[in-house]
Protein backbone atom coordinates (compact mmCIF):
# COMPACT_ATOMS: atom_id res chain seq x y z
CA UNK A 1 0.00 0.00 0.00
CA UNK A 2 3.26 2.20 0.68
CA UNK A 3 3.98 2.32 -3.10
CA UNK A 4 0.15 2.72 -4.08
CA UNK A 5 -0.48 5.78 -1.81
CA UNK A 6 2.91 7.01 -3.25
CA UNK A 7 1.88 7.08 -6.43
CA UNK A 8 -1.54 8.56 -5.68
CA UNK A 9 0.22 11.35 -3.87
CA UNK A 10 2.32 12.15 -6.64
CA UNK A 11 -0.44 12.37 -9.17
CA UNK A 12 -2.74 13.98 -7.30
CA UNK A 13 -0.06 16.48 -6.61
CA UNK A 14 0.16 17.99 -10.23
CA UNK A 15 -1.79 18.80 -13.47
CA UNK A 16 1.33 18.62 -15.87
CA UNK A 17 0.88 15.16 -18.24
CA UNK A 18 4.26 14.45 -18.16
CA UNK A 19 4.64 14.76 -14.70
CA UNK A 20 1.76 12.23 -14.27
CA UNK A 21 3.02 10.05 -16.84
CA UNK A 22 6.86 9.85 -14.88
CA UNK A 23 4.97 8.92 -11.83
CA UNK A 24 3.39 5.85 -13.00
CA UNK A 25 6.34 4.70 -14.74
CA UNK A 26 8.37 4.69 -12.15
CA UNK A 27 5.29 2.74 -10.52
CA UNK A 28 5.48 0.15 -13.38
CA UNK A 29 9.03 -0.28 -13.03
CA UNK A 30 9.07 -1.42 -9.72
CA UNK A 31 5.87 -2.33 -7.95
CA UNK A 32 5.06 -5.89 -7.93
CA UNK A 33 2.91 -7.43 -10.92
CA UNK A 34 -0.06 -8.12 -9.09
CA UNK A 35 0.04 -4.29 -7.14
CA UNK A 36 0.79 -3.37 -10.81
CA UNK A 37 -2.23 -4.88 -12.53
CA UNK A 38 -4.60 -3.54 -9.79
CA UNK A 39 -3.00 0.25 -9.90
CA UNK A 40 -4.11 -0.38 -13.37
CA UNK A 41 -7.24 -1.18 -12.93
CA UNK A 42 -8.05 1.26 -10.72
CA UNK A 43 -6.57 3.80 -13.25
CA UNK A 44 -8.49 3.11 -16.06
CA UNK A 45 -11.64 3.75 -13.95
CA UNK A 46 -12.46 0.44 -12.96
CA UNK A 47 -14.21 0.47 -9.36
CA UNK A 48 -15.11 -2.20 -6.95
CA UNK A 49 -18.07 -2.52 -6.54
CA UNK A 50 -19.85 -0.40 -3.23
CA UNK A 51 -19.05 -2.39 -0.46
CA UNK A 52 -19.99 0.23 2.66
CA UNK A 53 -22.90 2.76 2.25
CA UNK A 54 -21.60 6.01 2.49
CA UNK A 55 -24.00 6.83 5.19
CA UNK A 56 -22.52 3.94 7.33
CA UNK A 57 -18.88 5.28 6.87
CA UNK A 58 -20.18 9.00 8.72
CA UNK A 59 -22.05 7.10 11.20
CA UNK A 60 -18.46 4.85 11.88
CA UNK A 61 -16.47 8.10 11.94
CA UNK A 62 -18.55 9.37 14.66
CA UNK A 63 -18.73 6.59 17.04
CA UNK A 64 -14.78 6.00 16.41
CA UNK A 65 -13.88 9.87 17.06
CA UNK A 66 -17.55 10.13 19.67
CA UNK A 67 -18.37 13.04 17.47
CA UNK A 68 -22.12 14.01 16.85
CA UNK A 69 -22.94 12.89 13.76
CA UNK A 70 -24.54 16.39 12.94
CA UNK A 71 -21.03 17.64 13.25
CA UNK A 72 -19.39 15.36 10.06
CA UNK A 73 -22.31 15.89 8.12
CA UNK A 74 -21.65 19.28 8.82
CA UNK A 75 -17.63 18.90 7.74
CA UNK A 76 -18.28 16.60 4.77
CA UNK A 77 -20.98 19.57 3.64
CA UNK A 78 -18.07 21.98 4.20
CA UNK A 79 -15.59 19.53 2.50
CA UNK A 80 -17.33 17.86 -0.48
CA UNK A 81 -15.31 14.56 -0.35
CA UNK A 82 -16.30 12.11 1.76
CA UNK A 83 -12.56 10.28 1.56
CA UNK A 84 -10.70 13.69 1.94
CA UNK A 85 -13.66 14.40 4.74
CA UNK A 86 -12.60 11.31 7.18
CA UNK A 87 -9.39 11.93 6.74
CA UNK A 88 -9.33 15.00 8.11
CA UNK A 89 -11.45 14.27 11.15
CA UNK A 90 -9.01 11.17 11.90
CA UNK A 91 -5.83 13.41 11.73
CA UNK A 92 -5.98 13.30 15.24
CA UNK A 93 -5.96 9.26 15.63
CA UNK A 94 -2.91 7.60 16.54
CA UNK A 95 -1.27 5.11 14.21
CA UNK A 96 -0.86 1.76 15.11
CA UNK A 97 0.63 -1.05 13.26
CA UNK A 98 2.68 -1.57 10.32
CA UNK A 99 -0.27 -2.25 7.70
CA UNK A 100 0.78 0.27 5.09
CA UNK A 101 3.74 -2.11 4.25
CA UNK A 102 1.20 -4.49 2.88
CA UNK A 103 0.71 -4.98 -0.92
CA UNK A 104 -1.82 -3.31 -2.75
CA UNK A 105 -2.98 -6.65 -4.14
CA UNK A 106 -2.83 -8.04 -0.04
CA UNK A 107 -5.10 -5.04 0.70
CA UNK A 108 -7.71 -5.10 -1.88
CA UNK A 109 -8.12 -9.30 -2.23
CA UNK A 110 -7.63 -10.79 1.27
CA UNK A 111 -9.07 -7.02 3.29
CA UNK A 112 -11.37 -4.88 1.09
CA UNK A 113 -12.77 -7.72 -1.09
CA UNK A 114 -13.84 -9.86 1.75
CA UNK A 115 -15.88 -7.56 3.17
CA UNK A 116 -18.90 -8.11 0.91
CA UNK A 117 -19.19 -11.82 3.20
CA UNK A 118 -19.56 -9.32 6.68
CA UNK A 119 -22.34 -7.91 8.45
CA UNK A 120 -22.41 -4.49 9.51
CA UNK A 121 -20.74 -4.90 12.90
CA UNK A 122 -17.93 -6.77 11.03
CA UNK A 123 -17.05 -4.19 8.91
CA UNK A 124 -17.43 -1.53 10.92
CA UNK A 125 -14.58 -3.19 13.05
CA UNK A 126 -12.74 -4.33 10.14
CA UNK A 127 -12.66 -0.67 9.11
CA UNK A 128 -12.33 0.76 12.21
CA UNK A 129 -8.96 -1.06 12.67
CA UNK A 130 -7.94 -0.12 9.11
CA UNK A 131 -8.32 3.54 10.01
CA UNK A 132 -6.16 3.00 13.39
CA UNK A 133 -3.43 1.46 11.66
CA UNK A 134 -2.39 3.78 8.39
CA UNK A 135 -1.03 6.90 8.42
CA UNK A 136 -2.81 10.41 7.12
CA UNK A 137 -1.87 9.68 3.21
CA UNK A 138 -2.83 5.94 3.22
CA UNK A 139 -6.06 6.70 5.15
CA UNK A 140 -6.87 8.97 2.47
CA UNK A 141 -6.62 6.49 -0.24
CA UNK A 142 -8.10 3.49 1.12
CA UNK A 143 -10.87 5.78 2.04
CA UNK A 144 -11.03 6.65 -1.99
CA UNK A 145 -11.04 3.11 -2.59
CA UNK A 146 -14.36 1.99 0.23
CA UNK A 147 -16.19 4.98 -1.79
CA UNK A 148 -15.31 4.41 -4.88
CA UNK A 149 -14.01 8.17 -5.50
CA UNK A 150 -11.06 7.13 -7.20
CA UNK A 151 -10.58 10.17 -9.16
CA UNK A 152 -6.90 11.23 -9.64
CA UNK A 153 -6.89 12.94 -12.80
CA UNK A 154 -5.44 10.40 -15.22
CA UNK A 155 -7.16 9.50 -18.24
CA UNK A 156 -6.53 5.96 -19.91
CA UNK A 157 -5.28 7.25 -22.42
CA UNK A 158 -2.55 8.69 -20.03
CA UNK A 159 -1.94 5.27 -18.18
CA UNK A 160 -1.34 3.83 -21.49
CA UNK A 161 1.09 5.76 -22.38
CA UNK A 162 3.09 5.03 -19.17
CA UNK A 163 2.85 1.42 -19.38
CA UNK A 164 3.83 1.32 -23.07
CA UNK A 165 7.29 3.92 -21.60
CA UNK A 166 7.69 1.17 -19.39
CA UNK A 167 7.22 -1.85 -21.64
CA UNK A 168 9.34 -0.20 -24.87
CA UNK A 169 6.28 -1.17 -27.03
CA UNK A 170 3.55 0.37 -28.94
CA UNK A 171 0.69 2.65 -26.98
CA UNK A 172 -1.67 0.74 -29.76
CA UNK A 173 -0.80 -2.75 -28.79
CA UNK A 174 -1.33 -1.62 -24.70
CA UNK A 175 -4.43 -0.10 -25.29
CA UNK A 176 -5.65 -3.25 -27.12
CA UNK A 177 -4.46 -5.27 -24.32
CA UNK A 178 -6.55 -3.15 -21.97
CA UNK A 179 -10.21 -4.14 -23.69
CA UNK A 180 -12.13 -6.49 -22.40
CA UNK A 181 -13.05 -8.41 -19.72
CA UNK A 182 -9.65 -9.10 -17.97
CA UNK A 183 -9.04 -9.61 -14.12
CA UNK A 184 -5.97 -7.67 -12.16
CA UNK A 185 -3.40 -10.56 -11.77
CA UNK A 186 0.07 -10.69 -11.93
CA UNK A 187 -0.28 -13.05 -14.88
CA UNK A 188 -2.25 -10.36 -16.48
CA UNK A 189 0.26 -7.35 -15.99
CA UNK A 190 3.18 -9.78 -17.01
CA UNK A 191 1.00 -10.33 -20.33
CA UNK A 192 0.53 -6.67 -20.27
CA UNK A 193 4.06 -5.90 -20.92
CA UNK A 194 5.21 -8.55 -22.72
CA UNK A 195 6.86 -7.74 -26.16
CA UNK A 196 5.41 -10.98 -27.38
CA UNK A 197 1.40 -11.29 -28.31
CA UNK A 198 0.41 -14.31 -26.69
CA UNK A 199 -2.96 -14.61 -28.59
CA UNK A 200 -5.65 -12.66 -27.90
CA UNK A 201 -9.08 -13.46 -26.28
CA UNK A 202 -11.88 -14.76 -29.41
CA UNK A 203 -13.97 -12.21 -27.16
CA UNK A 204 -11.92 -9.38 -26.94
CA UNK A 205 -12.63 -5.96 -28.67
CA UNK A 206 -9.99 -3.37 -30.37
CA UNK A 207 -9.77 -0.27 -28.75
CA UNK A 208 -12.07 2.66 -30.44
CA UNK A 209 -11.26 5.28 -32.63
CA UNK A 210 -13.34 8.10 -31.86
CA UNK A 211 -14.09 11.60 -33.96
CA UNK A 212 -13.07 15.05 -32.69
CA UNK A 213 -16.09 17.43 -32.32
CA UNK A 214 -15.31 19.88 -35.30
CA UNK A 215 -16.83 22.92 -33.07
CA UNK A 216 -13.69 22.53 -30.43
CA UNK A 217 -11.01 22.55 -32.89
CA UNK A 218 -9.66 25.56 -32.33
CA UNK A 219 -11.62 27.62 -34.66
CA UNK A 220 -11.30 25.01 -37.49
CA UNK A 221 -14.43 25.03 -40.16
CA UNK A 222 -15.22 22.26 -42.40
CA UNK A 223 -13.91 24.51 -45.23
CA UNK A 224 -10.76 24.25 -43.25
CA UNK A 225 -10.31 20.49 -43.55
CA UNK A 226 -9.37 20.39 -47.66
CA UNK A 227 -10.55 19.39 -50.85
CA UNK A 228 -14.00 18.04 -50.64
CA UNK A 229 -13.05 15.47 -52.01
CA UNK A 230 -10.39 13.94 -49.73
CA UNK A 231 -12.88 13.34 -46.85
CA UNK A 232 -15.99 11.03 -46.79
CA UNK A 233 -19.31 12.33 -44.82
CA UNK A 234 -21.62 9.72 -42.90
CA UNK A 235 -24.70 10.60 -40.51
CA UNK A 236 -24.23 10.45 -37.26
CA UNK A 237 -26.40 8.11 -35.67
CA UNK A 238 -27.58 8.71 -32.27
CA UNK A 239 -27.76 4.68 -30.90
CA UNK A 240 -24.97 2.76 -28.38
CA UNK A 241 -21.67 2.95 -30.72
CA UNK A 242 -20.73 -1.22 -30.71
CA UNK A 243 -18.42 -3.79 -31.85
CA UNK A 244 -20.04 -6.84 -33.56
CA UNK A 245 -17.65 -9.89 -33.25
CA UNK A 246 -17.73 -12.93 -34.98
CA UNK A 247 -14.89 -15.65 -33.60
CA UNK A 248 -14.25 -19.25 -33.09
CA UNK A 249 -18.39 -19.80 -33.87
CA UNK A 250 -19.50 -17.65 -31.76
CA UNK A 251 -20.98 -13.67 -31.59
CA UNK A 252 -19.89 -11.07 -28.82
CA UNK A 253 -21.39 -7.22 -28.85
CA UNK A 254 -19.44 -4.94 -27.15
CA UNK A 255 -20.14 -1.34 -25.89
CA UNK A 256 -17.81 1.28 -26.63
CA UNK A 257 -17.87 1.71 -22.40
CA UNK A 258 -16.10 -2.02 -22.54
CA UNK A 259 -19.63 -3.45 -21.54
CA UNK A 260 -20.13 -7.27 -22.93
CA UNK A 261 -23.96 -7.21 -24.23
CA UNK A 262 -24.06 -10.78 -24.98
CA UNK A 263 -27.76 -11.92 -24.95
CA UNK A 264 -29.20 -8.40 -25.33
CA UNK A 265 -29.51 -8.30 -28.54
CA UNK A 266 -30.74 -11.77 -29.59
CA UNK A 267 -31.49 -10.89 -33.06
CA UNK A 268 -28.30 -9.28 -33.52
CA UNK A 269 -26.46 -12.27 -32.56
CA UNK A 270 -28.55 -14.44 -34.57
CA UNK A 271 -27.68 -12.75 -37.67
CA UNK A 272 -24.13 -12.11 -36.88
CA UNK A 273 -23.93 -15.83 -37.23
CA UNK A 274 -23.92 -15.39 -40.93
CA UNK A 275 -21.08 -13.56 -40.98
CA UNK A 276 -17.76 -14.75 -41.98
CA UNK A 277 -15.33 -16.26 -39.20
CA UNK A 278 -12.67 -13.98 -37.70
CA UNK A 279 -14.90 -10.77 -38.26
CA UNK A 280 -15.06 -7.29 -36.21
CA UNK A 281 -17.43 -4.51 -37.14
CA UNK A 282 -17.45 -1.04 -35.58
CA UNK A 283 -21.22 0.28 -35.96
CA UNK A 284 -23.95 1.48 -33.97
CA UNK A 285 -26.67 0.01 -32.39
CA UNK A 286 -30.38 1.31 -33.08
CA UNK A 287 -34.10 0.79 -32.40
CA UNK A 288 -35.35 0.43 -35.85
CA UNK A 289 -38.67 -0.96 -37.56
CA UNK A 290 -37.66 -3.38 -40.73
CA UNK A 291 -39.40 -1.43 -43.37
CA UNK A 292 -38.80 2.55 -42.11
CA UNK A 293 -35.96 4.67 -43.46
CA UNK A 294 -34.64 6.45 -40.30
CA UNK A 295 -34.42 4.67 -36.84
CA UNK A 296 -36.22 5.40 -34.07
CA UNK A 297 -36.14 7.87 -30.71
CA UNK A 298 -33.43 6.49 -29.14
CA UNK A 299 -35.90 6.45 -25.77
CA UNK A 300 -37.15 2.98 -27.83
CA UNK A 301 -33.66 1.72 -27.59
CA UNK A 302 -32.85 2.88 -23.61
CA UNK A 303 -35.69 0.03 -22.96
CA UNK A 304 -33.48 -2.54 -24.42
CA UNK A 305 -30.32 -1.52 -22.86
CA UNK A 306 -30.79 -3.04 -19.64
CA UNK A 307 -32.72 -6.04 -20.66
CA UNK A 308 -30.47 -9.30 -20.13
CA UNK A 309 -33.02 -11.13 -21.76
CA UNK A 310 -35.67 -9.12 -23.81
CA UNK A 311 -39.08 -11.04 -24.35
CA UNK A 312 -40.42 -12.00 -27.30
CA UNK A 313 -42.90 -8.80 -26.81
CA UNK A 314 -40.28 -6.56 -26.33
CA UNK A 315 -38.29 -7.77 -29.23
CA UNK A 316 -41.24 -7.26 -31.59
CA UNK A 317 -41.77 -3.64 -30.14
CA UNK A 318 -38.69 -2.18 -30.10
CA UNK A 319 -36.34 -3.96 -32.92
CA UNK A 320 -33.15 -3.75 -33.18
CA UNK A 321 -30.56 -2.93 -36.07
CA UNK A 322 -26.85 -2.90 -35.88
CA UNK A 323 -25.37 -0.40 -38.85
CA UNK A 324 -21.75 -1.00 -40.00
CA UNK A 325 -19.66 1.22 -40.93
CA UNK A 326 -16.01 -0.34 -40.66
CA UNK A 327 -14.09 -3.35 -40.52
CA UNK A 328 -11.46 -3.85 -38.29
CA UNK A 329 -10.66 -7.54 -38.87
CA UNK A 330 -11.31 -9.49 -41.71
CA UNK A 331 -10.46 -13.27 -41.84
CA UNK A 332 -8.97 -13.19 -38.29
CA UNK A 333 -6.63 -10.53 -39.71
CA UNK A 334 -6.53 -6.85 -38.22
CA UNK A 335 -7.42 -4.82 -41.10
CA UNK A 336 -6.87 -1.18 -39.03
CA UNK A 337 -4.35 -0.11 -41.41
CA UNK A 338 -5.90 0.33 -44.49
CA UNK A 339 -7.45 3.42 -45.96
CA UNK A 340 -11.35 3.84 -45.34
CA UNK A 341 -11.59 3.72 -48.87
CA UNK A 342 -10.41 0.21 -48.71
CA UNK A 343 -11.88 -0.92 -45.39
CA UNK A 344 -15.24 -0.08 -46.75
CA UNK A 345 -14.99 -2.08 -50.29
CA UNK A 346 -14.13 -4.72 -47.57
CA UNK A 347 -17.28 -4.37 -45.28
CA UNK A 348 -19.60 -4.41 -48.30
CA UNK A 349 -18.05 -7.68 -49.86
CA UNK A 350 -18.50 -8.79 -45.64
CA UNK A 351 -22.40 -7.34 -44.99
CA UNK A 352 -24.69 -8.09 -47.21
CA UNK A 353 -26.50 -5.59 -48.81
CA UNK A 354 -30.12 -6.92 -48.39
CA UNK A 355 -29.77 -8.25 -44.76
CA UNK A 356 -32.21 -5.35 -41.96
CA UNK A 357 -31.01 -6.64 -39.05
CA UNK A 358 -27.26 -6.15 -40.01
CA UNK A 359 -26.85 -3.02 -42.46
CA UNK A 360 -24.07 -0.67 -44.20
CA UNK A 361 -24.22 2.73 -42.96
CA UNK A 362 -23.93 4.46 -46.52
CA UNK A 363 -21.84 7.79 -47.27
CA UNK A 364 -23.59 10.85 -47.73
CA UNK A 365 -24.15 11.91 -51.75
CA UNK A 366 -22.81 15.95 -51.27
CA UNK A 367 -21.02 17.55 -54.21
CA UNK A 368 -19.13 20.25 -51.76
CA UNK A 369 -19.19 21.56 -48.15
CA UNK A 370 -21.69 24.03 -49.06
CA UNK A 371 -24.21 20.95 -49.98
CA UNK A 372 -23.19 18.90 -47.03
CA UNK A 373 -23.91 21.89 -44.56
CA UNK A 374 -27.64 22.38 -46.79
CA UNK A 375 -28.31 18.66 -45.85
CA UNK A 376 -26.76 19.22 -42.10
CA UNK A 377 -30.15 21.24 -41.47
CA UNK A 378 -32.46 18.57 -41.72
CA UNK A 379 -30.43 15.91 -40.21
CA UNK A 380 -32.81 16.12 -36.32
CA UNK A 381 -35.78 14.87 -38.70
CA UNK A 382 -33.74 12.08 -40.14
CA UNK A 383 -33.23 10.97 -36.85
CA UNK A 384 -29.09 11.25 -36.50
CA UNK A 385 -26.75 13.92 -34.71
CA UNK A 386 -25.20 14.88 -37.48
CA UNK A 387 -22.32 14.02 -39.67
CA UNK A 388 -18.69 12.31 -38.64
CA UNK A 389 -16.17 13.54 -41.65
CA UNK A 390 -13.60 10.85 -42.46
CA UNK A 391 -10.85 11.21 -44.04
CA UNK A 392 -10.54 8.88 -47.79
CA UNK A 393 -7.49 7.49 -46.96
CA UNK A 394 -7.45 7.27 -43.03
CA UNK A 395 -6.61 4.00 -40.89
CA UNK A 396 -8.25 3.19 -37.73
CA UNK A 397 -6.79 4.62 -35.06
CA UNK A 398 -7.01 4.36 -31.40
CA UNK A 399 -8.67 6.65 -28.98
CA UNK A 400 -9.26 10.66 -30.04
CA UNK A 401 -6.39 10.90 -32.47
CA UNK A 402 -7.54 14.53 -33.88
CA UNK A 403 -6.95 15.07 -37.56
CA UNK A 404 -8.78 12.13 -39.52
CA UNK A 405 -12.37 11.85 -38.13
CA UNK A 406 -14.54 15.07 -37.05
CA UNK A 407 -17.92 15.10 -36.16
CA UNK A 408 -19.67 17.83 -37.03
CA UNK A 409 -22.84 17.65 -35.26
CA UNK A 410 -25.98 19.55 -35.05
CA UNK A 411 -26.79 22.59 -33.25
CA UNK A 412 -28.22 21.39 -29.77
CA UNK A 413 -31.19 22.47 -28.01
CA UNK A 414 -31.10 25.56 -26.01
CA UNK A 415 -33.03 26.34 -22.99
CA UNK A 416 -33.03 29.04 -20.25
CA UNK A 417 -33.65 27.82 -16.64
CA UNK A 418 -33.09 29.28 -13.43
CA UNK A 419 -30.79 28.04 -10.70
CA UNK A 420 -32.11 26.45 -7.73
CA UNK A 421 -29.87 23.60 -6.38
CA UNK A 422 -26.41 23.81 -5.62
CA UNK A 423 -24.27 21.05 -4.19
CA UNK A 424 -20.08 20.30 -4.37
CA UNK A 425 -18.44 18.91 -6.85
CA UNK A 426 -15.84 15.81 -6.93
CA UNK A 427 -12.06 15.34 -6.44
CA UNK A 428 -10.36 19.12 -7.26
CA UNK A 429 -13.85 20.38 -7.16
CA UNK A 430 -14.75 19.01 -3.71
CA UNK A 431 -14.47 22.64 -1.94
CA UNK A 432 -16.65 24.34 -4.55
CA UNK A 433 -20.23 24.18 -5.55
CA UNK A 434 -20.25 23.08 -8.98
CA UNK A 435 -22.53 20.56 -9.16
CA UNK A 436 -26.05 22.94 -10.33
CA UNK A 437 -29.89 22.16 -10.32
CA UNK A 438 -32.08 24.11 -12.68
CA UNK A 439 -35.36 24.72 -13.38
CA UNK A 440 -38.21 26.36 -15.91
CA UNK A 441 -41.38 27.77 -15.46
CA UNK A 442 -44.96 25.77 -14.96
CA UNK A 443 -47.70 28.33 -14.65
CA UNK A 444 -46.30 30.52 -11.66
CA UNK A 445 -43.94 27.48 -10.12
CA UNK A 446 -40.37 26.41 -10.40
CA UNK A 447 -40.16 23.12 -11.80
CA UNK A 448 -36.55 20.92 -11.74
CA UNK A 449 -35.84 20.44 -15.25
CA UNK A 450 -32.10 19.55 -15.24
CA UNK A 451 -28.72 19.10 -13.23
CA UNK A 452 -25.19 20.24 -14.98
CA UNK A 453 -22.07 20.66 -13.80
CA UNK A 454 -19.85 21.66 -17.25
CA UNK A 455 -19.15 24.43 -18.76
CA UNK A 456 -18.34 27.28 -16.84
CA UNK A 457 -14.97 28.98 -16.34
CA UNK A 458 -12.99 28.85 -13.76
CA UNK A 459 -13.36 32.49 -12.78
CA UNK A 460 -17.24 31.53 -13.50
CA UNK A 461 -17.30 28.61 -11.01
CA UNK A 462 -15.27 30.72 -8.02
CA UNK A 463 -17.88 33.45 -9.04
CA UNK A 464 -20.84 31.89 -8.57
CA UNK A 465 -19.53 29.77 -5.51
CA UNK A 466 -19.35 32.78 -3.77
CA UNK A 467 -22.76 33.87 -4.75
CA UNK A 468 -24.33 30.43 -3.61
CA UNK A 469 -22.92 30.83 -0.10
CA UNK A 470 -24.37 34.06 0.31
CA UNK A 471 -27.41 33.43 -0.75
CA UNK A 472 -28.61 30.18 0.24
CA UNK A 473 -31.99 29.78 1.83
CA UNK A 474 -31.90 26.42 3.15
CA UNK A 475 -29.54 23.11 3.47
CA UNK A 476 -30.60 19.31 2.96
CA UNK A 477 -27.06 17.73 3.68
CA UNK A 478 -24.22 18.89 0.89
CA UNK A 479 -27.10 20.64 -1.14
CA UNK A 480 -28.42 24.12 -0.70
CA UNK A 481 -31.01 26.12 -2.17
CA UNK A 482 -30.94 29.52 -3.03
CA UNK A 483 -32.43 32.58 -4.28
CA UNK A 484 -34.16 32.37 -7.76
CA UNK A 485 -32.62 35.28 -9.24
CA UNK A 486 -29.45 33.05 -11.77
CA UNK A 487 -30.72 32.47 -15.35
CA UNK A 488 -28.16 30.01 -17.24
CA UNK A 489 -28.27 28.81 -21.23
CA UNK A 490 -28.39 25.14 -21.18
CA UNK A 491 -27.79 23.20 -23.92
CA UNK A 492 -28.80 19.71 -24.53
CA UNK A 493 -28.43 16.79 -27.27
CA UNK A 494 -31.83 15.05 -26.58
CA UNK A 495 -35.68 15.12 -25.33
CA UNK A 496 -37.53 12.36 -24.21
CA UNK A 497 -40.76 11.72 -21.84
CA UNK A 498 -39.83 10.45 -18.62
CA UNK A 499 -42.23 9.38 -15.61
CA UNK A 500 -39.07 8.97 -13.15
CA UNK A 501 -38.79 12.86 -13.52
CA UNK A 502 -41.08 15.47 -11.74
CA UNK A 503 -41.01 17.77 -14.99
CA UNK A 504 -42.18 14.82 -17.17
CA UNK A 505 -39.06 14.75 -19.31
CA UNK A 506 -35.70 13.78 -19.10
CA UNK A 507 -32.61 15.00 -21.57
CA UNK A 508 -29.37 14.02 -22.86
CA UNK A 509 -25.72 15.72 -22.10
CA UNK A 510 -27.05 18.73 -20.70
CA UNK A 511 -24.06 21.36 -19.81
CA UNK A 512 -24.07 25.28 -18.93
CA UNK A 513 -23.74 27.56 -22.37
CA UNK A 514 -23.68 30.50 -20.39
CA UNK A 515 -24.91 32.38 -17.17
CA UNK A 516 -27.48 34.77 -18.01
CA UNK A 517 -26.71 37.84 -16.35
CA UNK A 518 -28.68 40.14 -18.97
CA UNK A 519 -32.39 38.00 -18.42
CA UNK A 520 -34.52 37.99 -15.42
CA UNK A 521 -35.81 35.20 -14.25
CA UNK A 522 -39.45 35.74 -15.66
CA UNK A 523 -38.22 35.53 -19.27
CA UNK A 524 -36.75 31.86 -18.48
CA UNK A 525 -38.50 29.28 -20.62
CA UNK A 526 -41.57 27.50 -19.76
CA UNK A 527 -42.24 23.35 -19.13
CA UNK A 528 -44.27 23.95 -22.19
CA UNK A 529 -42.12 25.19 -24.77
CA UNK A 530 -39.64 22.70 -23.62
CA UNK A 531 -42.11 20.02 -24.24
CA UNK A 532 -42.80 20.84 -27.59
CA UNK A 533 -39.32 20.27 -28.35
CA UNK A 534 -40.48 16.85 -28.01
CA UNK A 535 -42.39 17.03 -31.77
CA UNK A 536 -38.65 18.64 -32.86
CA UNK A 537 -36.39 17.09 -35.00
CA UNK A 538 -38.68 14.13 -35.70
CA UNK A 539 -38.35 13.22 -31.22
Amino acid sequence: MRRFTELYTRLDATTATNEKVAAMRDYFADAPPADAAWAVSFLCGRRIKRLIPNARLREWVAELLDMPLWLVEESYAAVGDLAETVTLLLDGAAVSGNEIDRSLAYWVESRILPLRRLDDAAKQAEVAAWWRALPHDARFTLNKLLTGAFRVGVSRRLVTRALAETADIEPARIAHRLMGQWQPSAAFFEALLDPVDQGEDAAQPYPFFLASPVEQAGGVSVHDLGHFDDWRAEWKWDGIRAQLIRRAGECHIWSRGEELMDGRFPEVEAAAAALPEGVVLDGELLAWLPDDDRPLPFARLQRRINRQKPSKRMLADHPVRFLAYDVLEAEGGDCRGAPLLARRARLNEIVVPTEATIAVSSFVDARGWDELAERREYAGALGTEGFVLKRADSPYRVGRVRGDWWKWKIDPYAVDAVLIYAQPGHGRRSNLLTDYTFAVWSDDSLVPFAKAYSGLTDAELGKLDRWIRQNTLERFGPVRSVKATQVFELHFEGIQVSNRHKSGIAVRFPRIARWRNDKPIAEADTLDEIKALLSARGT
